[in-house]
């Protein structure tokens, strides 16, 4: 485009000194023999340029340069006498000007604006001219372009990610993804400007470091990155036991030892854990469950339920857990093994029965007298005739003697009888040892 003319040259001035150089002078070529190039041939914006002629021929009198596709008085740069030396600025002069001797244009300080086709129009003593053109390209000084996000944070197959590239230039466009050229895949989803990337139904392989880059021959700016965030699961929700997936299996596990049980998914951002036990939930929300002290109480189905807060999906996996098959005939097993005169002990019983109704403990032989106490089926206990105060019991059939003294050693018995009137007698031989 023509750049606009500087004030204070008038167009009366231009069309005196050169009407006759436009309007009676007899044209011998149309640029057969003149050709223009600038120099430097890609010049940045602020660059001095000289718009070199090469092919001038003959006695000259004068050139006229033109800034603009057409020999348009409108268009023209300036005038320039060859004999004298005198330079008559034209309307399209914007004060940077300069007509050389030898026909060259200076022009100080380029702009965007000074790009375009430029003329040169010679007139020789024969009063014939001669036109060459030429084209001059200034490429600007490219400024940092920003990336603009609907959203940084997008839940995977569900959202739509748009990016735009914002630059006040209309120079080439080219995106980054995490520092390498973005790949084929994605650029599919780029506007043909290039400047807008659209992607419906996000992937989690897509997340990460989104830049874009402004180009041109002589400067390129690129973008600060805009990280992206892309939310899924869970999934694979699974339950680990020293490292191998336990999901679905039963975990047998030795009485009175502690196990632990691992929640694991794939899941962004970490998911919340809820544990339950049986139906039940558990006051745990970690990734993992310990079970400590390992008693037919606690054998059932512990089931982990993964939630995503993102995403709102959850999942879940579960195991049963049971006690090793050793451990399933009802025995009784004093808790320390040799307490000692003043200590509690606790004459706990492995592999009570699940269907237990009511049990009672005896001090001695399965008689009456003999009775410490009854586990009701309500789950309360009832003191015997040979209740001292100091015997506890509990749901468990457990029996807990408090500060031990030496008449306390001897024989217990536990009579159990289940809802399917099974009954079962064990006996147990309790040592005290003297306190030294």
């Amino acid at each position: 485009m023509p750049l606009s003319p500087r004030p204070g040259f008038g167009r009366k001035m231009a069309l005196t000194r050169c009407s006759w150089l436009l309007l009676s002078a007899t044209f011998l070529s149309a640029g057969a023999e003149i050709s223009i190039t600038p120099e430097p041939a890609r010049p940045a914006e602020g660059d001095n340029v000289t718009l070199v002629v090469h092919g001038l021929s003959g006695e000259l009198l004068a050139y006229n340069w033109y800034a603009g596709p057409t020999l348009s008085l409108s268009y023209l740069v300036a005038s320039y006498i060859v004999s004298t030396g005198d330079e008559t600025p034209g309307p399209a002069h914007s004060g940077r000007e300069a007509v050389r001797p030898d026909g060259g244009l200076d022009i100080q300080g380029v702009v965007p604006g000074h790009s375009g086709t430029y003329i040169l129009q010679t007139l020789n003593r024969q009063f014939q001219t001669e036109v060459g053109y030429g084209h001059l390209q200034v490429y600007e000084m490219l400024a940092q372009p920003v990336v603009i996000a609907n959203n940084t944070a997008l839940v995977e197959r569900r959202d739509t990610l748009h990016l735009m590239c914002s630059s006040p230039s209309t120079a080439e466009v080219r995106w980054f993804f995490n520092g390498e050229a973005l790949p084929i895949a994605v650029r599919l989803g780029l506007s043909p400007d290039g400047r807008v990337l659209t992607r419906h139904g996000i992937r989690r392989e897509e997340a990460g470091a989104y830049q874009c880059e402004v180009w041109n021959p002589v400067s390129v700016s690129r973008s600060q990155p805009v990280n992206l965030t892309v939310y899924f699961g869970p999934e694979r929700v699974a339950i680990l036991q020293d490292s191998v997936t336990r999901t679905g299996c039963t975990i047998k596990v030795d009485f009175n030892t502690s196990l632990t049980l691992w929640c694991m998914s794939r899941s962004c951002p970490e998911p919340e854990y809820v544990w339950t036990f049986n139906g039940r939930a558990l006051k745990n929300g970690q990734d993992h469950l310990n079970i400590t002290g390992m008693t037919a109480a606690q054998e059932g189905t512990y089931t982990c339920i993964a939630k995503n807060p993102k995403t709102l999906l959850s999942g879940s996996a579960s195991v049963v857990v049971k006690l090793s098959a050793a451990a399933v005939a009802m025995t009784i097993v004093p808790v320390p093994t040799k307490p000692m005169e003043g200590q509690d002990v606790t004459l706990t019983v492995p592999g009570y029965p699940k269907d237990l109704l009511v049990y009672a403990w005896y001090r001695g032989p399965a008689s009456e007298p003999n009775r410490l106490l009854s586990q009701l089926p309500s789950g309360n206990w009832i003191a015997g005739p040979a209740h001292t105060g100091r015997e506890v019991g509990f749901p468990n059939c457990s029996l807990l003697v408090q500060k031990l003294n030496l008449t306390d050693a001897g024989r217990y018995t536990l009579k159990t009888i289940t809802l399917q009137g099974k009954t079962e007698t064990l006996e147990v031989e309790l040592q005290v040892a003297l306190l030294e």
